[in-house]
């Protein structure tokens, strides 16, 4: 694996949107594979690219319990939402310590370049739904944080500046 390091917040490429991949090649094949390790070593289902500065649209998903349904993405579009909301405790390694309840769609579809370079769509439900939209927020620069009230947001920031010190 090429040594990668999690971005900690608040780097501005965080807030920065990622370029669209142009195509699958062998350089996005490894930047896959060393984000599956990263998601593997930390508690998590999950990592976009630019969580370690990385400003490409490529993202990383696996939710299953045995750990063994990785899915791998290139520019991944959501193209339909479910009306049912669904909460989850969201967190990110790049501002540690810190979590909070997020509301979004329970199933999503998404359109996305697999491994092979093809065009899938394909839904989401439950965790993994949470997760892709998750993904797909890193990605438009947005944090999970960004979802919450002003008020939610801005004890959330003052409890994890607390903790980096």
């Amino acid at each position: 694996m090429t040594q990668r390091t999690l971005l900690q917040w608040p780097d501005p490429r965080l807030r920065a949107k990622a370029a669209p991949v142009a195509e699958i090649s062998d350089e996005i094949r490894a930047l896959w594979d060393d984000m599956i390790e990263i998601m593997d070593a930390m508690p998590g289902v999950g990592l976009a690219a630019p969580q370690i500065g990385v400003m490409l649209q490529v993202a990383v998903v696996d939710a299953s319990d045995k750990r063994d349904r990785r899915i791998r993405m290139a520019n991944p579009e959501l193209l339909d939402a479910s009306v049912v909301m669904r909460d989850h405790e969201e967190a990110s390694p790049n501002l540690p310590g810190v979590s909070a309840t997020v509301s979004r769609p329970r199933g999503v579809s998404v359109q996305f370049l697999d491994e092979t370079g093809a065009s899938v769509r394909r839904d989401f439900m439950g965790l993994e739904a949470t997760s892709v939209q998750h993904q797909i927020d890193h990605l438009q620069g947005r944090m999970y944080f960004d979802r919450l009230s002003k008020v939610k947001r801005d004890m959330l920031l003052r409890k994890a500046r607390k903790l980096q010190r």
